[in-house]
């Protein structure tokens, strides 16, 4: 199944490029790269200076970009979860 605006929350996010829009640290706002690990409450990015920074999904509102170039704006709460948790809580 590929990534789309509508399936995003189905999705590993692993792979994924993205952007943060709005965090309560405000020297991660702005911060882009490439997401290297996903847990249920994280997300590993490895920033084009090839830092890596764990962030906390809850707290933020990112750009995603998908494979077929589009963009899609998740908020951080919609993401908690294993893409397997996030796929049982969509369909309930």
């Amino acid at each position: 199944m590929r990534h789309t605006k509508k399936n995003i929350l189905y999705h590993e996010l692993i792979g994924l490029r993205m952007h943060i829009l709005e965090y309560p640290d405000q020297s991660l706002v702005g911060v882009s790269g490439i997401i290297i690990d996903e847990t249920k409450k994280t997300l590993l990015i490895e920033t084009m200076e090839g830092l890596r920074k764990r962030i906390l999904k809850e707290h933020g509102v990112y750009e995603i970009w998908l494979p077929s170039g589009g963009k899609v704006i998740i908020r951080g709460s919609k993401i908690l979860g294993t893409p397997e948790e996030r796929l049982k809580r969509i369909v309930k």
